[in-house]
C-alpha cells in the first residue's frame, strides 16, 4: 500500500480497483482517532434512548471531532494552520475524556469501557503532542 496522495489497493480489492489515499489517512494519529470515535459511537448505541440526549450528542461530536480536525488541518497550506487544527483536535480529545468521566459517574458506560476510552485517549494525546512538536520543527520549505 502506497500513501501520500497516491492510489493504493485496499483489502480485498483487485489490481484494477484502487482507491485514492488522502495525506491525512497515512497519519497514525488520525487512524487511531477514527478507531476511538467508532468505539465511542458503538458504546453510545447502548445508552437508553431518550436519556441524556444532550450528553450523548456532545460525546458523539467530541469523539468524532478529533479525527475531523486532524484531517482538516492536514489539508491546510501552512503549518501554523495545521498546528491550530491539531490543537483543536486535542481540545476535542480532552472534551471526550471529560465526558467519559461523566458517563462513568452516571453509569452510562461500564468501568471497563471507560478505562479503554481513557487508554486510547492517552495514546492519541501523546501522538498529537509528538506530531505538533514535529510540525513545529519543520522549516517552511519542508512543509508541503
Amino acid at each position: 500500500m502506497e500513501v501520500g496522495g497516491e492510489k493504493v489497493r485496499g483489502e480485498g480489492q483487485s489490481k484494477t480497483a484502487e482507491r485514492y489515499v488522502f495525506p491525512f489517512e497515512k497519519l497514525e494519529v488520525w487512524q487511531e482517532s477514527v478507531e476511538l470515535a467508532d468505539y465511542v459511537l458503538g458504546l453510545l448505541e447502548h445508552v437508553p434512548q431518550g436519556r441524556h440526549l444532550r450528553l450523548v450528542s456532545q460525546m458523539e461530536g467530541a469523539a468524532t471531532s478529533v479525527a475531523q480536525n486532524i484531517a482538516e488541518g492536514k489539508g491546510r497550506q501552512h503549518r501554523k494552520e495545521f498546528l491550530q487544527y491539531l490543537s483543536i483536535a486535542q481540545g476535542s480529545l480532552y472534551e471526550t475524556v471529560t465526558l467519559n468521566e461523566v458517563f462513568r459517574i452516571r453509569k452510562l458506560f461500564n468501568e471497563g469501557a471507560c478505562v479503554e476510552i481513557r487508554r486510547r485517549a492517552e495514546h492519541i494525546d501523546r501522538k498529537l503532542n509528538g506530531l505538533m512538536n514535529s510540525v513545529r520543527g519543520k522549516k517552511r520549505e519542508e512543509w508541503g
